[in-house]
């Protein structure tokens, strides 16, 4: 008799438990049925920021290469035979260092007869100024002619011209002795000597002696597209975008930081036929010449300020399955609605989105998970803290998560 009732006892309280259970499902499906409802079963909360248009930079990042500040091709001014190579190869070098010496046995002796001639017109000279001198008072008296007189004045004046023409000899000659002596055209870095000691070289041969380049500063030629930069002006004249000073940042081939900044000194006014693009050329200090001529780089900097952009946060801006940038928006009556936008670049933590915004449109940033389109929502400004309302009276607070 005991046992039957132990056994009885125990059926019923596996009936209470079933029926206790299955009251607590139900009271779980009927709160689930509540979807989309925040805490407390009330209108779910998201937090939104006021899209306005602000100061954005256009940043342009393009691919560029160096080329040297200033290069010159160290040509001969005579002809001879190189008698002495005076420089290092792969030196730096300063504007007028003797360079090469050129035999200048030739050159000085044409001095030497220069000089010479110039000697023999000045003798000449003195000699036909005397007799004209002696002539005049001989004319007065009617003892010579007037021709003779005239003939003697004539000769003394062409001994001073010759005079002139020996001089500028001489000073011709002395310049070609002077040029057998090559020198730097530039202070900069020289290359490697085309010609060696012994080789003869003349005033128009093909190939420099040598090429002298300054690295430092030191040109980067950035290729633009024409199209780019045709949308850029037009920005630029209908005042959606204001023009800025372009402080330009490298790359290096190897895609470190170039420790230097540099300035846009002009654009090229012709685009390149078989590339559509124009060049920019921006200046870059070389101290440690790091940059050396014909290297890859890759340049980023702002061409303009843009003042019609938005800034939007990374988390406020999704893409469809095509690609195409949407945002969640709250319309006036606290319903979400989707809108396309134009993101086609981020600046630090935000999308800059250039098209598909109006000022004061409600962008939805935090809660997109809550928010479904159509819904109502109650929006709060973004970082505003979550409100959990008080567990009603009689329940427990329920426990953490699992």
């Amino acid at each position: 008799m005991m046992q039957a009732a132990f056994f009885t006892n125990r059926a019923r309280l596996i009936v209470l438990s079933l029926a206790m259970g299955l009251g607590l499902a139900g009271c779980g499906s009927g709160d689930a049925a509540k979807g989309g409802k925040g805490p407390g079963g009330g209108t779910p909360e998201v937090g939104y920021i006021v899209a306005q248009p602000g100061a954005v930079p256009v940043i342009a990042n393009l691919s560029g290469r160096t080329s040297a500040y200033q290069t010159a091709e160290v040509r001969p001014q005579i002809s001879g035979i190189i008698r002495r190579r005076m420089f290092t190869e792969g030196s730096y070098v300063r504007a007028g260092q003797t360079l090469y010496e050129v035999d200048p046995s030739l050159y000085r002796a044409a001095g030497d007869e220069a000089r010479a001639n110039l000697m023999s017109a000045q003798a000449n000279a003195e000699a036909a100024r005397i007799k004209a001198e002696r002539f005049k008072p001989l004319a007065e008296m009617q003892a010579v002619s007037a021709q003779e007189y005239t003939d003697a004045l004539a000769q003394s004046r062409q001994a001073q011209a010759a005079i002139a023409q020996s001089r500028a000899q001489l000073a011709t000659a002395q310049i070609n002795l002077r040029f057998t002596r090559v020198p730097a055209p530039i202070s900069g870095r020289i290359g490697r000597s085309l010609f060696t000691q012994g080789a003869l070289v003349t005033t128009n041969q093909a190939e420099p002696l040598a090429v002298i380049q300054k690295l430092d500063p030191i040109f980067v030629d950035i290729q633009q597209s024409s199209a780019d930069l045709l949308v850029l002006r037009k920005a630029l004249a209908q005042g959606d975008a204001a023009p800025t000073t372009a402080n330009v940042q490298l790359k290096l081939e190897d895609g470190s930081d170039y420790g230097y900044s540099g300035t846009v000194e002009f654009t090229e006014v012709t685009v390149d036929p078989a590339t559509g693009t124009v060049t920019l050329r921006a200046r870059f200090p070389n101290p440690q010449n790091l940059l050396l001529p014909g290297m890859f780089v890759r340049t980023v900097f702002a061409q303009a300020i843009s003042t019609t952009a938005f800034l939007v946060p990374q988390r406020g801006l999704a893409r469809d399955p095509r690609g195409n940038a949407t945002v969640l928006l709250v319309d006036p009556g606290n319903k979400v609605i989707q809108r396309k936008v134009t993101a086609e670049r981020t600046q630090g933590a935000d999308w800059v989105v250039t098209a598909g915004l109006s000022a004061g449109d409600k962008v939805i940033v935090e809660g997109t998970v809550r928010a479904k389109l159509g819904s109502e929502v109650k929006p709060v400004p973004a970082g505003s803290p979550q409100r959990i309302a008080a567990p009603k009276s009689g329940k427990s607070p329920a426990g953490p998560a699992r």
